[in-house]
């Protein structure tokens, strides 16, 4: 091949993801993450990729968030509203709140970055002021909000939370910031169908970029559980060898609920998409062979994975580890006794960069320093190939690190990617059909150590006590659920609705909190959440709850029950 004429391939891949946030006794969101999300940071980006039709990407929605979407469209549609956040934020009379409303109004209201999205705006910034003043005597917090201090933090907190896109855009968004203050109910109203029409739009606006042939849509197992600890254990051990293991063996029927997790992944990306997907990530690109052996039984093409799992791999191998540009930029095929699947390998350090450093960067010179990275790279690697490169990350979490949720770094991101000589934008799907149409068989993986995007192991997931000790909540919840199934005690549709709750509780998020190294606040939020996704899964086995379901896992959790029962008992 003429060096003159080699491109590099490259595979940018956006992760839309959120836990199932909905309670299953009632339908209540416990958390409002997913739609605030949608109307910043799913809009956002829907919004650059129509700007830049030459920019081809990947875009991987997790089941469990296009559904909530989904159940929020129906709110708006029907008018029956299940977000308390959202209630909030039509309420008529917000000067006759319980002093309960008011505080879970209060408390919600400044969860956002605080350099970016409350200090740029005036008026936000000093409803957050007001706050931390009355903080000083909590007691008396509610007591001093208004309905008219309610109504207007409402407001910007909504304002903060909305896309830039729709900032420069939107006349009533334009309206209500200039405006500053003295928000009415019809202002909220205004607000409150407008977030309902972000909504409503991001299915079809991804659809469309889809069908332009512009994005190729793909998706994860429905409700992001990490298929190799569900499939076994010492998986974990395949990297760590030494990593802590929960108590149980292992997690009861674990091949069947990892074929029902890629299977159900499959069917919602169909039925709210219009295709069936060719390929996956895996939550938290989780992989193992075993792992690997189910999405190739079920139909995955491709999948794709953190770096580490690859240079785990090859330091395993015969082959040895080779310098990183001689091994990462190419996808690997891998044999399972279900079939071949390919397997593509994200840049660590590229990708990261996007994550984490380039928010605190002007954006020009972060982009030419990612285009820079590029072209290094394409000089480094063999001259008889196109090297691959494959950059994933989280679609939604890095744009609150961001000047202006990534305005500028993606237009400049997009553009200087587009126009590029010799970067070709691509996708998963378009480099595996390449490679077929050329005759070209990927190089082969051998062996595969089981690992994920995070240091190549799942320490984040399993091994400290916390970790191992919701794991073995879970195992209990599901040989609980094999026997009542066993024995035949619920129906059709009770046993559909405890299969649901199942595979949330099965789900990565729950075990990713838990440890000492997140934010307390955090922490608490979904102990508290996963807590309560276990107990309802035994109310809807028609079970006792387990007492042990009543303790906090988290140390930081405990001493927040702990301070909060005192604080009633002083009450």
């Amino acid at each position: 091949m003429n060096p003159d004429t080699r491109k590099l391939r490259l595979v940018l891949c956006w992760h839309m993801h959120q836990p199932d946030y909905r309670n299953a006794l009632d339908g209540r969101f416990e958390l409002p993450w997913t739609y605030l999300h949608a109307i910043k940071d799913y809009t956002d980006m829907a919004w650059h990729l129509e700007k830049f039709p030459g920019m081809a990407c990947v875009v991987n929605f997790v089941p469990s968030l296009v559904e909530q979407l989904e159940d929020y469209a129906h709110q708006f549609r029907s008018g029956n509203v299940h977000d308390p956040l959202l209630g909030f934020l039509r309420e008529k009379h917000l000067d006759r709140l319980a002093e309960a409303q008011c505080r879970e109004l209060l408390s919600a209201c400044f969860r956002c970055n605080y350099s970016k999205m409350i200090e740029p705006f005036p008026p936000y910034l000093r409803l957050y002021q007001i706050h931390t003043r009355l903080q000083e005597d909590p007691a008396t917090l509610a007591a001093y909000a208004s309905g008219q201090y309610l109504a207007d933090l409402l407001v910007w907190y909504h304002l903060a939370w909305i896309g830039e896109s729709v900032r420069r855009e939107n006349v009533l968004v334009q309206r209500l910031m200039r405006q500053g203050a003295q928000f009415s109910h019809e202002d909220r109203l205004a607000l409150f169908t407008l977030v309902g029409e972000l909504v409503a739009g991001i299915i079809p606006r991804y659809r469309a970029l889809q069908e332009r042939g512009q994005v190729e849509l793909s998706t994860t197992p429905h409700h992001h559980p990490i298929l190799p600890l569900l499939l076994d254990f010492t998986a974990a051990r395949d990297a760590l060898p030494d990593i802590a293991l929960p108590k149980s063996a292992g997690y009861p029927g674990g091949l069947e609920r990892s074929r029902a997790q890629v299977a159900g992944g499959f069917e919602s990306h169909q039925h709210h998409f219009g295709h069936r997907p060719a390929g996956m990530w895996p939550a938290e690109g989780g992989v193992s062979s075993a792992a690997l052996a189910v999405m190739a039984e079920l139909g995955c093409t491709w999948a794709a994975t953190g770096e580490n799992v690859l240079a785990n791999s090859l330091s395993h191998s015969s082959v040895g580890l080779p310098e990183r540009s001689a091994f990462l930029y190419q996808p690997y095929g891998h044999d399972t006794p279900q079939g071949s699947i390919l397997c593509f390998f994200r840049d660590d350090m590229l990708s990261d960069r996007i994550g984490f450093e380039y928010s605190k960067w002007n954006s020009r010179d972060a982009v030419s320093d990612f285009i820079q990275a590029l072209e290094r790279i394409h000089a480094a690697t063999r001259p008889d190939a196109d090297p691959v490169v494959t950059i994933v990350l989280d679609g939604e979490n890095a744009w609150e690190y961001y000047p202006y949720n990534g305005y500028y770094f993606l237009s400049a991101f997009y553009e200087a990617l587009q126009d590029h000589p010799f970067i070709v934008p691509t996708t998963f799907a378009r480099q595996a059909e390449a490679m077929a149409e050329l005759a070209a068989p990927p190089a082969r993986l051998e062996e595969l150590v089981a690992g994920s995007w995070v240091y190549g192991t799942f320490s984040t997931w399993i091994g400290n006590d916390e970790k191992n000790a919701a794991w073995d909540l879970l195992v209990g919840a599901k040989e609980s659920y094999d026997r009542v199934v066993a024995e035949g005690r619920l129906n059709a549709v009770e046993h559909a609705q405890a299969t649901r709750q199942l595979s949330i509780c099965e789900g990565s998020d729950w075990f990713w909190w838990f440890g000492d190294y997140n934010a307390a606040e955090s922490v608490q939020s979904f102990d508290r959440l996963y807590r309560l996704n276990l107990t309802n899964l035994y109310h809807l086995l028609k079970l006792p709850v387990p007492l042990a379901l009543a303790q906090p896992l988290s140390q930081g959790s405990q001493a927040a029950d702990a301070g909060g029962a005192m604080r009633r008992a002083a009450e």
